[in-house]
């Protein structure tokens, strides 16, 4: 889940404030700061977003947000976890309803108009988040609480919420003298515009394309074919079929075309992304954001930036971070080199001449999957129809969950290709789940979940409302959209983190649903990933598009058998990415040439040539178009070794990955939990144990160390 952050810290944006006196003009003028009606406790009004109003919103929401902090600063009781710590939960409806807006904006409508108030809004939140965080009377306030004698007796979540509220104005540099605050202040806004303008360069680079003849069509499947000409069609082409330069038009390229010079085309052209001089290019930013990061986290007191954004992670250090990335680096990389070598193998006998490249690799790679396994994914793909799989995870969603999901009409979307379902257990509303699937112009590549709402109990029940964002290529009127398995896998994944949101139960918003620490949040994601190959969701949702029949049983064991298949690329490409991040993060106050250390890093690293770094350091949008993932890639990797822990409870389990009370026990104590409790500790009560890092080995088909 790629989020985008617009306040440094939660508890900036937890406290965008409650009503303030004399805007209430406002608030009637404008219908980005009108509070949410409707059906299901209020509704977003995406009808009626305007981007003329949202710079005056913004302004509004913050003046609304200065006066509720004063209120609370101005108090002369006694600090108290009500007065206090409660009053900041309480705020931020307004302010948190506008950035909703905005991040529509900034992800999915990404319009010229919009682009040209983005710099100067971006560095509006960074300077409003410092403002908060930096009140020294705020804090005196928050600290004299963290320290009093009563935290002992408030409820074990209240201690929670107190907790990050501390920790989190302290780490944004609440006890720094005025001077350094000032400077770490002026640093969130200079990265503020640098980041939005590695986001802008990196958008302007994927609404490029490629233009493909007739020859380039030659050998691919009609479903590729088709998404290409409907690409075209998109860019008032008619007639002709394109390749976008995102992820979701070149892999399916690259993967079956026998074109091997377009396939160097297409595939140079998404790798180089950001990285071609002239006005998108990123290499600069990236060397200006190092050098900031870095000075920041000594303002703050750490050695690196890496040690900053870890330090309250679940991996608490870079060095166990690293730790894990090493350990599974070297079996990676040796299963690379068996694989290139049984693909070179294919080349020679068909008198290639050439040996295997970057641009080889995923066509060859299904090659030998056809060859070891009898396994044509393109035979898979009749079966993977979008609405049928999205009917497969509400079904299995309701066997594990509880979870039923019904279609609403007359919610208000922000494009006519959304739609909206109520969510319900027990017949009792749980919230709303809006699905955004398809790929336009200035819509971000990639797959995400937002959470629009978070669902809370503190003066009354809140219902959360959550959205899951794709870009898979709409085909003509009536015709399924197929999708390919690694979009299945990633289709579920990003729909764990809408469960995980819907499955919260917490008082307070700040710690509910998937507002968990970076390194944690993939976890119940990843986790929801295997729930599509079970017999279930394959024997009854993944039926061929044109005969209605499930897709044969020879086929799912082909596909189970070939489990394993291409973990060394999908580790390495993944890793090389992870372990660049952290490096990058790691190498202190240097001067660093992005390209550079890039290479010299992998070729220490002995990344094998014939694969590239699932992104590279140009393009890397979880690292340099906000904080979010930064010197925290390696996330991935360690909520896997949760995934992998926790789904082999589940498959020693009577009833597999339906096992009823192995569901119930992952509710209570984790998918229902967010932020409330360590996530350590809702580890141990899942598993009753600390995670061990056998099961991920086993699955991924990498030898397991002794004891593991």
């Amino acid at each position: 889940m790629q989020r985008r952050t617009f306040l440094l810290t939660t508890a900036a944006a937890a406290a965008a404030s409650a009503a303030a006196p004399g805007l209430s003009f406002a608030a009637e003028t404008n219908p980005l700061l009108a509070t949410w009606t409707g059906p299901y406790g209020g509704v977003p009004a995406f009808d009626k977003m305007k981007i003329a109003d949202l710079k005056p919103a913004v302004e509004a929401a913050m003046a609304k947000n200065q006066a509720e902090i004063d209120a609370i600063t101005a108090n002369k009781a006694a600090p108290t976890f009500a007065n206090t710590i409660a009053a900041l939960e309480d705020s931020g409806r307004t302010l948190n309803d506008v950035v909703c807006y905005y991040g529509i904006w900034g992800s999915n409508l990404s319009s010229p108009e919009f682009q040209a108030i983005e710099p100067e809004l971006d560095a509006k939140f960074a300077e409003f988040g410092d403002k908060i965080t930096q009140n020294a009377a705020l804090f005196a306030r928050i600290e004299a609480v963290y320290n009093s004698p009563e935290k002992a007796k408030l409820t074990p979540e209240q201690q929670r919420v107190t907790w990050i509220y501390y920790t989190n104005f302290v780490r944004a540099g609440a006890k720094l003298d005025p001077k350094a605050k000032a400077r770490v202040a002026a640093i969130n806004t200079e990265l503020a515009g640098y980041f939005t303008k590695f986001s802008q360069n990196l958008l302007a680079d994927e609404e490029t394309y490629i233009e493909l003849t007739d020859a380039d069509l030659v050998g691919l499947p009609d479903s590729i074919k088709g998404a290409a000409a409907s690409s075209a069609e998109q860019r008032k082409l008619p007639g002709k079929h394109i390749i976008v330069n995102t992820r979701s038009s070149v892999d399916p390229y690259l993967t079956n075309s026998p074109v091997r010079a377009t396939r160097e085309k297409v595939w140079k052209a998404f790798v180089n992304r950001g990285d071609n001089g002239g006005a998108t290019d990123n290499n600069a930013l990236i060397a200006k954001i190092l050098k900031l990061r870095v000075e920041r986290a000594k303002l703050l007191g750490y050695q690196t930036h890496a040690h900053w954004r870890l330090e309250n992670a679940m991996a608490k250090t870079p060095d166990k971070a690293m730790a894990l990335m090493e350990a599974v680096w070297t079996p990676a990389i040796e299963q690379v080199a068996k694989d290139v070598a049984e693909m070179q193998a294919i080349v020679d006998a068909e008198n290639g001449g050439f040996k295997i490249e970057p641009w080889d690799y995923r066509f060859y790679a299904e090659k030998v999957r056809k060859a070891k396994y009898d396994l044509d994914m393109n035979e898979v793909k009749p079966y993977m129809q979008l609405e049928k799989l999205r009917e497969g995870m509400f079904w299995a969603a309701g066997q594990v969950y509880g979870f039923e999901f019904k279609k609403v009409e007359g919610v208000p979307v922000y494009h006519p290709t959304m739609t909206v379902y109520e969510v319900l257990r027990d017949g009792k509303h749980v919230g709303l789940w809006y699905f955004d699937p398809y790929a336009r112009q200035g819509k971000r590549s990639g797959a995400w979940m937002n959470a629009y709402r978070n669902q809370e109990r503190f003066k009354k029940p809140i219902a959360t409302i959550v959205s899951n964002n794709s870009n898979f290529i709409q085909g003509k009127p009536g015709e399924p959209v197929l999708i390919s398995w690694d979009d299945a896998n990633t289709l579920f994944h990003e729909f764990g983190h809408a469960i995980h949101g819907l499955n919260a139960d917490t008082t307070y918003p700040t710690v509910s649903g998937t507002n968990v620490a970076r390194d944690y949040v993939e976890f119940p994601s990843q986790l929801n990933e295997h729930w599509l190959s079970t017999p279930e969701v394959l024997n009854k949702f993944c039926v061929h598009y044109q005969t209605g029949k499930p897709i044969p049983q020879a086929l799912v064991d082909k596909i189970k058998k070939a489990s394993t298949f291409n973990q060394g690329f999908d580790t390495t490409e993944y890793l090389a990415s992870a372990l660049i991040d952290m490096k990058l993060h790691l190498a202190g106050d240097v001067d660093i040439d992005p390209d550079a250390f890039e290479r010299d890093e992998l070729a220490k690293l002995k990344m094998p040539k014939e694969i590239v770094m699932r992104h590279r350091t140009p393009q890397f949008g979880h690292v340099f178009s906000g904080d979010g993932y930064s010197a925290g890639y390696y996330s991935y990797l360690w909520a896997d070794t949760l995934t992998a822990d926790v789904a082999e409870a589940f498959q020693e389990a009577p009833g597999g990955f339906y096992d009823k009370p192995t569901g119930q026990r992952l509710i209570k104590t984790i998918m229902s939990r967010g932020n409330s409790v360590d996530p350590a500790e809702q580890f141990r009560a899942f598993r009753g144990r600390d995670v061990k890092i056998g099961a991920l080995m086993r699955d991924r088909g990498f030898p397991v160390p002794p004891g593991a």
